[in-house]
């Protein structure tokens, strides 16, 4: 079968290797649809999972949906010809953070995926995944497309669940990418009473209006200025910080008013630091709290806005390339001019 081998961002292959064989308990995928996600790019975050692996190439790919073609003994849930989204990490649900509602500081979570990857034509679904509540079942009026936005927009409902966006709440999200859109999006119907956003590139501020935002902001504005202009003179209830920048975590700090909360769904690579004004956000009693990945409850309730269409994900697609056609796709990502979403087709040749 096909598959897209990793190096960096600049060196991506095609390259072919067998089709995985299951066993007793697990599933063979065929793929359809496979996204390309924010942190794909991240080349720190890459390098560091090869040393740690000894390796100098991975399959990358975790948004991904299509077909079960072959069904192990045991496996009594699933049949051949299911339409399907596969979480690649499961959480165990009995150590301590899960216990703690922490599925995603799991130590399973960190050390399941599926085989190989979802850049490629078939992938193996252990059967802890299966067990483990990481995979569903797509309905026959949901496509392929808006099954791969379950994993990233999992990814957004359990944010805003950790930082209680709700009825009434001023929310700014810093970074109006995929990610930033959907929280634009899910905080509207959360309730939030007004939805900033802010990015650099106009052609992703005018997305998130288009998809939502009361206001949009050039980051390279005076930021807190803008919101208390629009909101009462008050700064936001709840930021959302969507990019790795380093000038967009300390905008949020700017950004927050008192009793309010900055959640980092994004955060800047290893050894930046952040200085915070602590003894400001003693006397104000500001929250600072971080959110990553999503848990099955998270995928589940992604899954139930785009069954319901209430979230908008398909039209988040701008451009669809062949696993051949990977590094170019890469590409565009990279650059992130005029592209939200990019996919890879494994079929489409």
């Amino acid at each position: 079968m096909k598959i897209a081998r990793y190096y960096n961002n600049n060196d991506i292959r095609l390259d072919e290797m067998p089709k995985p064989t299951i066993g007793p308990g697990e599933l063979l995928v065929k793929v359809k649809k496979s996204g390309i996600c924010g942190s794909d790019i991240l080349e720190y975050y890459r390098f560091a999972k090869m040393k740690k692996l000894g390796v100098d190439n991975l399959i990358l790919g975790h948004e991904i949906a299509g077909d079960i073609v072959e069904v192990g003994e045991g496996v009594k849930r699933y049949k051949k010809g299911d339409k399907v989204f596969v979480s690649h990490h499961v959480p165990c649900f009995e150590c301590h953070y899960c216990r703690q509602g922490h599925h995603t500081a799991c130590n399973l979570l960190h050390n399941t995926n599926y085989d190989p990857g979802g850049f490629s034509e078939y992938v193996r679904i252990p059967s802890i995944n299966i067990e483990k509540k990481g995979v569903i079942q797509l309905d026959k009026s949901v496509s392929y497309e808006e099954g791969v936005f379950i994993e990233p927009l999992g990814c957004v409902c359990r944010a805003q669940r950790l930082a209680n966006v709700k009825k009434g709440l001023t929310v700014v999200i810093i970074g109006s990418g995929v990610s930033g859109i959907l929280h634009v999006q899910l905080a509207k119907l959360r309730g939030a009473e007004k939805v900033f956003a802010t990015d650099i590139n106009e052609y992703r501020l005018n997305k998130a209006k288009e998809f939502g935002a009361d206001a949009i902001f050039n980051a390279t504005e005076d930021i807190p200025t803008k919101i208390k202009k629009l909101n009462n003179t008050l700064l936001a209830d709840i930021v959302i910080v969507c990019t790795g920048a380093l000038s967009a975590a300390n905008q949020a700090l700017k950004s927050v008013a008192p009793g309010g909360t900055i959640i980092f769904f994004a955060v800047p690579e290893p050894g930046v630091m952040l200085q915070v004004p602590i003894n400001e956000y003693w006397r104000n009693e500001i929250t600072i709290m971080t959110s990553y990945g999503a848990a099955p409850d998270d995928l589940q309730e992604a899954y139930t806005w785009i069954l319901a269409k209430r979230i908008k994900v398909s039209n988040l697609i701008t451009h669809r390339f062949s696993l051949s056609n990977a590094l170019e796709a890469f590409k565009v990502v990279c650059e992130a001019d005029k592209s939200l979403k990019v996919i890879l087709e494994p079929e489409r040749e």
